[in-house]
């Protein structure tokens, strides 16, 4: 498999929809501010991707993927084809039902919901504008859930690029209804706002299930429901999902706990993670889970034919190829969190002082940002195996962790307290999956890509200390005009990125004959 090339797709269709994405957020941070409507707004987002993200693109990906390969092996074989359609059929069969099912449920227990996240009713959040805007995005959650089942068939077939665009047309969705409302309303009823993204999420939630069940029905997959049944090979499925909802989403069920102590903390502590986590997300988007979605089907299939040392190049090339990305995207992050929340999101009822604790809460977050990238490419080698049950005890651990630290660093730090301990809490996470791996001998990392990894920390270092000594100098740009932001901006980053690529290369932390395996060509002899 071309590693770099199915990232690369993957990562690049991210990139264009994190951009959407934050077009998006700047429209509605600046508009909605950090205030209780803005609050209301960001917990009715969050609820359904939340379930999403833990659900549908972590547990049952985890999940499905091995078992279709399994069913696919020897591709081009019409009887793998056949039975795995059958699969799929089946397990969209009854994938529907308990869906709607869920959907329902939770929607009738909406205020109940509401008021468990807001410090139990004491935060003044539980109100009919909140509860409302929640129950129309909920239904976004069983729609792209279906639509993760169809992604997950064209990721296993290698068809990478219509499933990474899906995102691209909830933020296209997102932002035409918002300029609607600001057309039809203007910026003053920042309610109606509100509800017109309300309504745009389900919307785009329809668009995302006919987009890729069209491109799934093209790779031979016209699936149909029918009568559900509990075959064995669905209950295979649920025995998997269950504990892979624990070792694919850590990070999400972190988030769960972070919507409960966000909940005790003061007005606009919601808009102020949401902000500071898109920045996260860009990266984790780009490189983690676009590592994690190439990978998994390369290692169920090397595993499969016993192949260990196939498993091990292609774990071995994904480590280094995410912690070049991702270590310097987490340092220059950090050295430039101000500056970067200034020119983005400083606008409108965004004031200076919610840009200053925005800032803050992004250096916590990307503090983690390696370890939760290292948790979406590891955790694949335990799945890839079948094994979805030792991924739940590392992930209970972390979780406990992120608790224990949330109650003593949040009345300290506020809501960079609460990012601290889920950055902590994920380092910790990957550390017990790294071990279990080496002691099983399944993946241990080799001398030399201990010390280029080296070279990558000391060569993003320094683009830090670039960064940090330049960010002063534009100070009067950050919070100027558009054209002024983006050029300061683009100037800060782009001196860091070539002090670090420069750097990267003379020490020799880009390994150019490790970038020609990755690419799928044979490295040149030594």
């Amino acid at each position: 498999m071309n590693l770099l090339k199915s990232t690369s797709i993957i990562g690049g269709m991210t990139l264009v929809s994190r951009l959407f994405g934050f077009v998006r957020d700047i429209l509605v941070v600046r508009l909605l501010g950090a205030s209780a409507i803005g609050d209301a707004w960001q917990i009715a987002f969050m609820l359904p991707n939340i379930f999403r993200r833990l659900f549908a693109e972590g547990a049952f990906s985890a999940a499905f993927v091995p078992l279709f390969n399994r069913k696919m092996k020897g591709e081009g074989d019409q009887e793998g084809h056949s039975k795995a359609k059958a699969f799929s059929i089946e397990i969209l069969s009854v994938f529907v039902p308990i869906l709607m099912l869920f959907s329902a449920i939770l929607m009738i227990a909406m205020p109940g919901l509401l008021w468990l996240f807001d410090d139990f009713g004491e935060g003044g959040r539980v109100n009919d504008t909140s509860i409302a805007l929640a129950r129309i995005t909920f239904p976004y959650l069983a729609l792209i859930s279906i639509t993760t089942l169809f992604a997950a068939i064209l990721n296993s077939l290698s068809r990478f690029a219509a499933a990474a665009f899906a995102p691209v047309l909830l933020n296209i969705c997102m932002i035409s209804g918002l300029l609607f409302s600001l057309w039809l309303y203007g910026e003053d009823d920042s309610s109606a706002i509100a509800f017109a993204l309300a309504f745009a999420v389900s919307g785009a939630g329809v668009l995302q299930l006919f987009w890729l069940y069209y491109w799934t029905v093209k790779a031979g997959f016209r699936l149909t429901i029918k009568r559900p049944k509990f075959t064995k090979d669905v209950k295979e499925l649920g025995v998997l999902i269950v504990p892979a909802i624990f070792g694919a989403g850590v990070y999400q069920i972190s988030r769960f706990i972070d919507l409960f102590f966000l909940g005790q903390l003061e007005t606009g502590s919601f808009v102020y993670l949401a902000a500071a986590d898109r920045l996260n997300q860009l990266p984790l988007g780009m490189i983690g889970i676009a590592l994690g979605i190439a990978i998994l089907p390369a290692l169920s299939r090397f595993i499969a034919n016993d192949d260990i040392g196939g498993a091990q190049r292609v774990q071995s090339n994904a480590i280094e190829l995410g912690l070049l990305l991702t270590i310097p995207a987490a340092v220059g992050l950090f050295c430039a969190a101000e500056p970067l929340i200034k020119a983005i999101y400083f606008h409108g009822r965004f004031t200076e002082g919610d840009a200053t604790t925005t800032a803050s809460v992004v250096m916590m977050l990307v503090l983690g940002l390696p370890a939760y990238v290292m948790v979406k490419i590891i955790t694949p080698n335990f799945f890839a195996r079948k094994d979805t049950k030792t991924p739940v005890y590392t992930a209970g651990v972390a979780l406990l962790i992120n608790i224990i630290l949330n109650i003593i660093l949040i009345p300290i730090y506020g809501v960079a307290g609460l990012a601290l301990a889920g950055a902590i809490a994920a380092w910790c996470n990957t550390i017990l999956l790294y071990v279990i791996l080496k002691r099983r001998g399944h993946f241990h990392i080799e001398a030399g890509l201990f010390i280029r990894i080296s070279k990558i920390l000391l060569s993003a270092i320094a683009m830090g200390v670039a960064i940090t000594l330049l960010s002063d100098y534009g100070n009067e740009y950050y919070d100027a005009s558009i054209i002024e932001r983006i050029l300061s901006i683009g100037l800060l980053v782009g001196i860091g990125a070539l002090v670090y690529f420069i750097l990267a290369f003379v020490t020799g932390a880009i390994d150019r004959s490790k970038i020609d395996i990755i690419r799928g060509r044979k490295a040149a002899p030594k």
